[in-house]
């Protein structure tokens, strides 16, 4: 007889251990979906640009618009699924991406295929908010941070192989292709997560929603994130820049004053006093605005100073992404047995070593050579990332998993916004400073040897906030390690 329930145990057993790797397939898709259409529509730029008849100006806010969207809206949906069930907000984000998805294909104006970019990023933000948490609570018993490791190899891989990937689709089918191949995709993912991830029951004791913390939240964030991307082309000290600056730094004040002031915030701050979520928060802001100095500055690299072409420096960029899924998932696993003290401080100071030497190459590099450099970050970043996030999460209580992974990923959103921001502005400024000139420097027509200069002190730059942020992981060795699930 005992014999016959220690083997309906087993049999159990073995059932949740195979479902549970086929939610972790399920969520893997989202995760790398969401995430994808981040940068993937940055190459048909021009080609919107051109059959919309606009200006390159404008047709940013395609990208801006999906970017934008899903920063204002992760707090709050990640809130929102801590109310009404994580699982029922994931697969209703996965319907919203895909039907998004359909309208950008289908649209034949700029101003649609805006709307579209919105509705797909509220689709995005509804999946990035809960695919940690999922995976938190299904691997709560052990091998979380395997797990881990292998969604944020979905994240990066999403992120850096867009371009690549969105390159190979227009040049066969057009712009609108880069949309349509999610609706497949998308259907089957719905359908997967309708009957393989866990059902959540809804909360019948609901507390109100804060309404007013998440208005002020969205303009705030709005605007600090925009004033980020434009402050360089309107100019760091002109009154558009310090007006929406101040605006930005107004609301986000109110929003913390009230969030600390009313029963039910939106944004609980007490999540910040644990110490593993905040040094792990702080350390992926770091590690995303560093790691985005080399993403946007290496194709400056590639193309103006060795005189590679697009196509050849697209796939000279998927080299970090490619070593990163390889990376992560071993530095998952491992997290689960060490800790994932040893992995992230030591991941930082792999990312340090890597912008270190990136100025040590010359005019005149092989690809061969410039690859190597390139993989020394995918083996930095997954280091840090899968146990990072592991930490982040395992420290966290189930009923806010929600709220944490929405946080978790807003910080990863910011950190790629501010990345792009630092970097460009400081380029630029070194540029301006080393030619005399006083205006802007176009980047494309600029002396080589100019640019290279400037690079270095971009380079320099991420590899100080590498080190700082090394510092501040080296934090979680004099903690003591208290589950929560």
């Amino acid at each position: 007889m005992e014999e016959n329930r220690q083997g309906s145990r087993a049999e159990g057993q073995d059932a949740f251990t195979k479902r549970r790797w086929w939610i972790l397939a399920t969520v893997s898709v989202g995760t790398f979906m969401a995430t994808l259409d981040g940068s993937i529509a940055n190459v048909a730029l021009p080609s919107i640009a051109r059959d919309t008849h606009t200006s390159m100006g404008d047709v940013q806010w395609v990208l801006n618009a999906y970017l934008l969207t899903i920063c204002a809206l992760l707090p709050i949906v990640g809130k929102i699924s801590d109310m009404v069930g994580r699982t029922r907000i994931y697969n209703y984000g996965f319907l919203i991406f895909t039907l998004g998805s359909l309208w950008c294909g289908l649209a034949h104006s700029l101003a649609g295929l805006i709307v579209a970019r919105i509705v797909q990023a509220i689709g995005a933000s509804c999946m990035m908010a809960n695919n940690q948490a999922i995976v938190s609570v299904t691997f709560a018993s052990g091998g979380r941070g395997r797990a881990m490791g292998i969604t944020g190899a979905m994240v990066s891989i999403g992120s850096l192989t867009g371009p690549g990937i969105g390159g190979i689709l227009i040049g066969h089918f057009g712009w609108p292709a880069i949309f349509f191949i999610n609706i497949p995709i998308g259907v089957l993912g719905f359908i997967a997560g309708w009957f393989i991830l866990p059902r959540t029951k809804l909360n019948k004791d609901q507390e109100p929603f804060d309404y007013a913390g998440s208005v002020l939240f969205v303009i705030g964030m709005v605007a600090f994130l925009y004033t980020a991307s434009k402050g360089e082309d309107w100019g760091w000290s002109s009154i558009r820049t310090v007006s929406l600056g101040l605006l930005a730094i107004l609301f986000l004040l109110t929003f913390y004053i009230w969030e600390r002031k009313t029963r039910f915030p939106m944004l609980d701050f007490s999540l910040y006093r644990i110490r593993a979520f905040r040094i792990g928060n702080i350390t992926a802001l770091l590690s995303f605005v560093a790691l985005f100095c080399s993403n946007v500055m290496m194709p400056f690299y590639l193309q103006n100073i060795l005189g590679f072409s697009p196509q050849k420096t697209g796939y000279m960029m998927m080299v970090y992404p490619m070593v990163m899924a390889v990376v992560a998932p071993f530095s998952g696993w491992l997290s689960d047995k060490i800790g994932s003290a040893y992995l992230t401080t030591g991941g930082l100071l792999v990312n340090a070593l890597g912008f270190a030497l990136l100025n040590t190459l010359s005019m005149k590099e092989s690809m061969w050579m410039v690859a190597l450099h390139l993989a020394i970050f995918g083996l930095g970043h997954g280091l840090f990332q899968s146990p990072n996030n592991s930490s982040v999460m395992g420290a966290v209580p189930r009923p806010q998993l929600g709220t944490a992974g929405g946080l978790n990923a807003l910080v990863r959103n910011v950190g790629m916004v501010l990345g792009v921001s630092f970097s460009v502005t400081l380029l630029t400024f070194r540029m301006n400073q080393l030619s005399g000139h006083t205006g802007q420097v176009s980047a494309h027509d600029s002396d080589p040897a100019l640019m290279m200069q400037a690079l270095h002190t971009v380079f320099w730059a991420a590899f100080a906030i590498c080190l700082f942020g090394a510092m501040l992981s080296a934090l979680r060795f004099t903690q003591k390690t208290q589950p929560t699930m």
